[in-house]
């Protein structure tokens, strides 16, 4: 028997503002399985202790931000089912989205995030 995967959950904030319910992946497992069988996403994620993604199981285009230790945005893409992204080396951690997000949130590299875990 599968145990279902969980995220932590909370709210992601930018310059004092929410921008989002928040799924958080901090274990191994939810770190491994990520957005994999997603048709959609509703609630971005965000992937602790990671540099690098793929899209491989991933059903729909993401927008992906890379933040560095002080959750500073360091590098926005977007990236397409069946890819894989090249590792960010200064990279702590990844912020996923639906395609389009960051661009209805403003988002940009330099900007600093907070997830405020619930």
């Amino acid at each position: 028997m599968s145990r279902a995967i969980e995220f932590k959950s909370g709210w992601l904030v930018c310059q004092a503002q929410v921008l989002s319910s928040l799924n958080i992946a901090e274990t191994v497992a939810s770190r491994r399985r990520g957005l994999i069988g997603q048709t959609e996403i509703d609630t971005p994620l965000l992937i602790d202790s990671c540099k690098w993604i793929h899209t491989f199981g991933v059903k729909c285009p993401l927008d992906v931000a890379y933040l560095d230790a002080e959750m500073q945005v360091i590098k926005i893409s977007m990236i397409k089912p069946l890819r894989m992204a090249m590792p960010v080396l200064k990279a702590k951690h990844v912020l996923e989205a639906g395609a389009g997000t960051f661009e209805n949130w403003g988002l940009a590299v330099g900007h600093t995030l907070e997830a405020r875990r619930t």
